[in-house]
């Protein structure tokens, strides 16, 4: 089907309104989510909490939103020693990226949701790589997802199309995006049900949602809440 997608969903603040922006434009769309040992996998938990209120909230965007899909890949874990797959501080590392970095991370995802695209004929894969907040990530950059979509389109001799929406923008237009696509509801879920906290803390309650406060993730996602709705501060405060 060529109007069929893939979207790569962690249950976070950028999958979701890839998701969103995905429903949007396909007229059917299916998920796909990763259980690779990750330190926060309260997210894959989150998972099926927004796309059950996706459902619920938005009636026109559940005739289109179809199968999900998780995948074991906790081998990942097992050659990864980083701060997402370890009990280990999160800084910067000796080479100049931040410990949350996961080799390989990415490119794993996509080619296992390339080839489940395959065997499910969608024909476009969803992601919510940027390069704006990418945490200096290389796995996230524009050209790699450019030559990753070169390899995926050679190697299983189809042509499939990598959409990654956020790859220009920071998180307060990330908010943006997500209230232009649908308002205050989708917002408020997003609020509610995602989670980005690298912790994988689900205790405390912020103005942009839950998480540790003081992680990279969280950081970026309270600073992009706090430039949408600069209003809000004087509520937190």
């Amino acid at each position: 089907m060529t109007n069929k997608a893939l979207v790569l969903f962690s249950g976070g603040q950028d999958s979701t309104t890839c998701l969103a922006w995905a429903l949007e434009r396909f007229e059917q769309v299916e998920t796909i989510g990763f259980d690779y040992g990750q330190r926060h996998a309260i997210e894959l938990t989150c998972r099926g909490t927004v796309l059950n209120h996706v459902r619920e909230r938005f009636p026109n965007w559940d005739s289109k939103l179809g199968e999900d899909h998780v995948l074991d890949i906790s081998v990942l874990s097992s050659i990864s020693e980083t701060a997402l797959t370890r009990d280990a501080e999160i800084a910067m590392g000796e080479n100049g990226l931040p410990t949350t970095f996961v080799p390989g991370r990415n490119l794993v995802f996509l080619n296992f949701a390339g080839a489940v695209a395959y065997r499910r004929s969608a024909k476009h894969l969803v992601g919510g790589m940027c390069e704006t907040d990418f945490s200096g990530y290389p796995d996230c950059r524009d050209d790699t997802l450019k030559a990753v979509q070169l390899a995926l389109n050679l190697g299983m001799d189809k042509r499939f199309v990598i959409h990654t929406p956020l790859m220009w923008i920071d998180k307060s237009q990330i908010w943006e995006l997500a209230h232009d696509i649908g308002g205050k509801s989708l917002v408020d879920l997003i609020v509610e049900d995602t989670h980005t906290c690298y912790l994988g803390n689900r205790d405390q309650r912020h103005s942009w949602g839950y998480g540790c406060g003081t992680c990279p993730a969280c950081e970026l996602r309270a600073q992009g809440w706090n430039k949408f709705r600069p209003e809000r501060l004087q509520e937190a405060s």
